[in-house]
């Protein structure tokens, strides 16, 4: 068969790239090894927040006295939570096929393999193999769970974030190796339902890519739900001869074993880009990553590299972006490279993070004179009255020009404020604009135009 577009890869950027591929006219087909929507729908992004969910329902239900209600009894049960974020995944993964054939997608599953002149062998779940033709290959491959030597993943008592959500039973005690978005999301998802959890950080702090005062703040809220937290801290061993894994901890202080039942390693991923053929076509990769252009194209006529397995964040909205841009840049529309200093990052524990731009140091160390604004939800009306009075926005200014440079957030429900800001920075808006942007009140996001006042000292409610 031949198409105009072969998208290797059905996760946010492949599937996504194949929409947008058939929108503009292109004979569009998507290969897939394993589900349609990729880890992200499968996986990831979905089905954690499905998990996420049942914990902050189950600490509603804790706390309803803080409300005014009275509630007996109330336990979670671990394999009804498990089946319904299952259920969420398999209804958006449905979703995709519904969007496959509406937009005449074909879709063939199975493990390609790319090869000269445009052609990709398919290899099925039976180990038949067929060629299919295109004149523009998208690798949208992704990422999978990384593994460090000393921590070698055994997907029952060591174990990635796979296995993490599609656990038999709940474990009783849990340590979590990495403290970025997915390691702190599991850190409180297990913790609230009960299971004893210890994060051990590498670096000096946890969510270590976030502004520093927003790791502080996630630090206290974890300790104080219950969470052991270690910071320059290294995983040396496990051992997993016992009924309990044993961990050597090496920290500043010396050695010492923590005894858990599970272990989840989540220290980062390692891009899919092995058994594609790359080497054998001559795509040009580096540390691991495929070499592409501002428009996705490679150093081969014809082949594209998307997501995970190119250079900027590994996020699935990022994918998603680039898959567009990448088939818009190949329809011959005028496209703009992506700005990869405006792409907004989530984490969903509880407190909630989402930031944007530059941190504080970030802007110092580009050279840039600052105006910092900071508004905490313990002033806002709207987070009392919800009862979730922690955390704070915090926005960054350029004092010469008021360019807004970066916000930061932490508090609940702040990953559906944090758009303002990308938006408000794409538009090229100033920090007096958001102040004379009149905000509804009470409301969360009210908070971004009070941080902004403050910055410029004409805050009201501090």
């Amino acid at each position: 068969m031949n198409y105009d577009i072969i998208v290797i890869g059905s996760g946010p950027g492949g599937y996504v790239a194949a929409i947008r591929a058939s929108q503009l006219g292109f004979k569009t087909a998507i290969i897939e090894r394993e589900s349609l929507g990729g880890i992200c729908l499968n996986w990831g992004c979905i089905p954690t927040k499905a998990l996420l969910k049942s914990a902050q329902v189950f600490e509603y239900l804790n706390h309803a006295e803080d409300y005014g209600i009275k509630v007996t009894g109330g336990e979670p049960d671990f394999g009804a939570i498990i089946k319904r974020s299952r259920g969420v995944a398999d209804g958006m993964s449905k979703g995709i096929q519904f969007l496959m054939k509406k937009n005449k997608i074909d879709v063939i599953m199975g493990t390609a393999r790319i090869k000269k002149g445009g052609n990709i062998e398919v290899k099925d779940a039976e180990g038949n193999t067929k060629t299919y033709q295109a004149k523009h290959t998208i690798l949208a491959t992704g990422a999978r769970s990384r593994e460090l030597p000393n921590l070698k993943q055994d997907g029952k008592r060591v174990i990635g974030y796979r296995q993490a959500m599609n656990l038999e039973k709940q474990p009783e005690s849990l340590v979590v190796v990495g403290s970025g978005a997915i390691g702190v999301e599991f850190a409180y998802f297990y913790n609230a339902i009960g299971t004893k959890v210890t994060v051990v950080e590498y670096l000096d702090r946890i969510v270590p890519v976030e502004d520093e005062e927003v790791s502080k703040q996630l630090e206290r809220s974890l300790k104080k739900a219950g969470i052991q937290i270690l910071t320059g801290a290294e995983v040396q061993s496990v051992d997993t001869s016992g009924k309990l894994s044993k961990i050597q901890i090496k920290t500043s202080k010396g050695t010492e074993t923590i005894e858990a039942e599970t272990v989840l390693s989540a220290v980062g991923i390692t891009p899919n880009i092995e058994n594609l053929g790359l080497e054998e076509v001559g795509v040009k990769t580096e540390k691991g990553r495929v070499v592409v252009d501002d428009f996705y194209k490679t150093n081969v006529e014809g082949v594209y590299a998307i997501g995970d397995i190119v250079k900027g964040q590994a996020l699935a909205h990022v994918a998603s972006a680039e898959g567009i841009t990448c088939v818009e840049k190949i329809k011959g529309l005028d496209v703009h490279p992506i700005d990869y200093n405006n792409i907004p990052g989530c984490t969903y524990c509880s407190p909630e993070i989402a930031s944007v731009g530059y941190t504080e140091k970030a802007a110092k160390e580009a050279g840039y004179e600052i105006k910092v604004g900071k508004f905490p939800f313990s002033a806002s009306g709207k987070a009392s009255a919800a009862g979730a009075k922690d955390g704070f926005v915090k926005v960054i200014f350029d004092a010469k020009y008021g360019e807004f440079l970066g916000a930061h957030m932490i508090g609940f429900n702040v990953t559906e404020m944090i758009a303002e800001v990308v938006v408000a920075r794409k538009l090229e808006t100033t920090g007096h604009e958001i102040i004379k942007s009149v905000h509804p009140h009470p409301t969360m996001s009210e908070a971004i135009m009070e941080a902004a006042a403050d910055a410029y000292g004409e805050v009201i409610h501090l």
